[in-house]
């Protein structure tokens, strides 16, 4: 088959994650929350459970450091989600999962020293912002995204947001209380 042959990219079908696909790139591994995005029933959640758990382990080995990782992350994930997308030929797959990652770590790193419940509060709150996505993750979500080079910012967007939201509610849950 010549290049000639070949359809044009904007009629190839959407690409499905799999392992394979995963350690094809790095940025895949980055994006499919190095694997937790691969998950059949609830990728957004999975990642997010991740997050948790790295978080954690960051708390024992790099305390003084989460804000360092968080912020070199956020380059990363937009790098990571924009290659990702374009080579699975979606805008936003739900197995990208690197955003709820880094977006739950700022959100765990600004509530620290929150015990476990209210870290499973937070959880919980942002996975309904992030689900649901109410009010400006909504319009995030509709406006941010394109397979451009922006299309990682796209996917941070709206998890952003939900972070925004969800610390927005632990501050009035704390004010309040």
């Amino acid at each position: 088959m010549t290049d000639s042959a070949l359809p044009a990219p904007d009629v190839l079908p959407p690409r499905q994650p799999s392992v394979a696909f995963m350690l094809s790139h790095p940025a895949h591994v980055v994006a499919l929350g190095f694997g937790s995005g691969l998950a059949r029933v609830a990728p957004g959640t999975c990642g997010t459970l991740w997050a948790w758990i790295a978080f954690a382990a960051m708390q024992a080995w790099l305390p003084a450091h989460i804000g360092e990782v968080i912020v070199l992350s956020l380059p990363l994930a937009w790098w990571a989600c924009t290659v990702t997308a374009r080579n699975l030929r979606v805008m936003d797959p739900q197995a990208i999962v690197f955003d709820e990652i880094v977006c739950f770590w700022i959100v765990l790193w600004l509530v620290t020293p929150a015990g476990w419940l209210g870290q499973l509060s937070a959880f919980l709150l942002f996975r309904f912002f992030d689900t649901f996505k109410p009010g400006p993750m909504a319009w995030a979500d509709r406006h941010f995204k394109d397979v451009g080079w922006r299309g990682g910012f796209g996917i941070l967007a709206d998890d952003l947001l939900a972070a925004f939201c969800t610390l927005l509610v632990f501050a009035f849950w704390r004010h309040w209380s």
